[in-house]
């Protein structure tokens, strides 16, 4: 896999038993990128071994006035230096190479488990756990991804050095092949405290992170209620403390760093005090000498990677974890299927086939039937209830609660969520009640998957946008004369509330589903745009099957049919006139009436009975 063939056609199906595994599948689905970039390292740190031999070589070829081969040894030094210098960048490009599409391969897993679960996500992660684990952890684990073959090149330069070392100058490559494990161990006590002052900076980065993210979604309500300064007080303890984690795990790292400078600096004031004895003695010739400090000084250098090698498994071990966490969560109703021995199982199937179009919307839990073609109401008394109820309509059951709420809508008599996931976001699209807007242009907001039967303009016209495009067009630069050209800020904060709102309602009604469910969509705008809204949807989703989830008269007056859900089950259908009139607990949710209020009506309602039949009689006294 190169980088120019991102993404993955299919990331495949991950070992998310734990964060070992997790790195060991990521490792074994990019097995050829890991052989080149070994190779390649192989290239690079054997020249670097071959140098303090050319080089010990090159003092004998001097100290004995060798001409012929000194030259050798300068051509001998040309071919290391190219085989370093190619080497290393190769080494460097193909590292890379496997950095990023391991980091491209957990993203789009990340993303596609984020498609599945839907909303549920964040109600079992923190959002701030989300957002740390699709930023700083991939990138923790593609740099462990990228280490490994480096690290291996790495140790196989330091064993080629030691073991040649012994049989070019025994006296004194027993030494260093003593001293160099030493060096390699040295750290491995302190690595599990460093370890776990990195996860704790890492918990309170990310609680951070997520008071940050709430501050900004809300700072429009702290604005009105004057606490910005309560909650930038909150984040400013907050960071405070991710600064105190940094600084005392970063303390154990530099103690790591010491050591690693202290021990190769002592053994190699070893071996040039020990091998100047062995000099005197004549036990050891200057080439041999200098060939030993040669390659002491020159193994500085890829005993760095075993320290590196250590700090990012120490980094990425916990990163994979959390992100396995989040890749295992699953509906309770449809488990995901487990990762085959070699983690290379492509994904699960549906089971189900496509429902034919124009099939009814029906959901078991409650009896709401939506029949295909139709604009249909519903009436919930519980704004929760409403809110599980979108999503169940959706295909997102829920995760836990009572079984009738884990179980799984029908459209056509095929239930959702034994659908494949992009067939049953093709058939049924839910706006929620705050749905998001990205940045970038009005065109951009459009670009989704869509049947193109209806053009963005009707849509943004049928969601009364106009109020909109002019703002849009005012706030951006010069020269840009087309709205749809003009650019929105990150969740749409520059727009209203209400603006917001309408603008998410035209990209719904701009990729014209089979079934749109809207979860009160006109709750942020007054009540004439209300009117004009209602009639905008109506006429645009006409012979099309739509569910609104509101409480609003001015769209249940709108609706061909409409449902009053009460604690959980359909409790009557009809016209909303209808209702209104029939139905005390349907008036008494859309108008909002008391139970004092309700309880005098039904005081009133027989005197007012009584008062129509003797006018109804007097009428006819008359005509007669």
């Amino acid at each position: 896999m190169q980088i120019s063939d991102l993404p993955y056609p299919d990331p495949g199906v991950p070992d998310t038993r734990s964060g070992p595994r997790f790195l060991v599948w990521l490792g074994r689905g990019q097995l050829g990128g890991q052989v080149r970039s070994l190779c390649w390292g192989l290239v690079h740190f054997c020249g670097i071994a071959g140098l303090p031999y050319a080089v010990g070589l090159g003092v004998d070829a001097v100290v004995r006035r060798d001409g012929t081969g000194l030259l050798l040894v300068g051509a001998l030094l040309v071919l290391i230096g190219v085989a370093i210098s190619v080497g290393d960048a190769m080494l460097h490009r193909t590292a890379v190479t496997n950095w990023i599409t391991a980091a491209a391969r957990v993203q789009q897993l990340l993303a596609r488990k984020t498609a599945e679960l839907g909303s549920a996500l964040t109600r079992r992660v923190a959002a701030g756990e989300v957002v740390a684990v699709s930023t700083s952890d991939v990138e923790k684990i593609g740099w462990f991804v990228e280490a490994v073959s480096r690290f291996l090149a790495a140790a196989f330069a330091v064993v080629a050095i030691c073991v040649g070392l012994l049989f070019y100058a025994p006296s004194i490559g027993g030494v260093v092949a003593i001293g160099v494990p030493v060096l390699a161990l040295s750290v491995l006590p302190l690595l599990p405290r460093a370890t776990q002052r990195a996860d704790i900076q890492r918990e309170k980065a990310g609680k951070a992170t997520e008071l940050a993210s709430d501050t900004v979604a809300g700072l429009r309500v702290l604005r009105g209620i004057g606490g910005e300064e309560l909650f930038l007080g909150r984040y400013r303890e907050a960071s405070q403390e991710v600064r105190k984690a940094a600084v005392h795990s970063a303390r154990m790292w530099a103690l790591i760093s010491a050591i690693q400078v202290l021990l190769p600096g002592a053994l190699l004031i070893t071996v040039v005090w020990y091998g100047s004895v062995l000099v005197l003695d004549g036990r050891l010739a200057v080439g041999e000498l200098v060939a030993a400090f040669s390659a002491v000084a020159t193994m500085l250098y890829p005993l760095r990677h075993f320290e590196e090698i250590a700090m990012a498994y120490s980094f990425s071990r916990p990163s994979a974890q959390r992100a396995a966490g989040v890749l295992s969560l699953t509906r309770t109703d449809a488990p995901e299927p487990a990762a085959t021995d070699a983690g290379t199982a492509g994904t699960a199937t549906a089971t189900a086939q496509a429902p034919a179009p124009g099939g009814d919307l029906y959901d078991p839990a409650t009896g709401l039937l939506a029949p295909a073609g139709r604009f249909t109401a519903v009436v919930c008394g519980d704004p929760d209830l409403a809110g599980r109820l979108a999503e169940r309509l959706g295909g997102h059951p829920a995760d836990d609660g009572p079984a009738a709420d884990r179980s799984s809508v029908l459209l056509g008599g095929v239930a959702l969520d034994e659908l494949a996931l992009e067939t049953a976001r093709t058939l049924v699209l839910v706006q929620d009640k705050d749905p998001v807007l990205l940045s970038g242009t009005l065109r951009e907001l459009f670009a989704v998957p869509a049947s193109g039967a209806v053009e963005p303009g009707a849509a943004l016209a049928a969601a009364q946008c106009g109020d909109v495009l002019d703002a849009l067009l005012q706030s951006a630069p010069d020269g840009v004369e087309d709205p749809m050209d003009a650019r929105i800020t990150e969740r749409g904060r520059s727009l209203s509330g209400g603006q917001r709102q309408r603008l998410a309602l035209a990209r719904s009604l701009a990729t014209d589903p089979e079934v749109l469910v809207l979860d009160e969509p006109t709750s942020a705008v007054d009540s004439h745009t209300e009117a004009r809204i209602a009639d905008g949807i109506t006429a645009l989703r006409a012979g099309r099957t739509t569910v609104v989830l509101a409480s609003s008269p001015l769209l249940l007056d709108r609706a061909d049919r409409v449902v009053l859900i009460h604690e959980g089950a359909v409790a009557a259908t009809g016209t909303h006139r209808e209702l209104l009139h029939g139905e005390p607990l349907y008036r008494a949710v859309v108008t909002r009436e008391t139970d004092e209020e309700q309880r005098v009506a039904r005081m009133e309602l027989p005197r007012l009975e009584e008062a129509r039949l003797e006018n109804a009689l007097t009428e006819i006294e008359e005509s007669a």
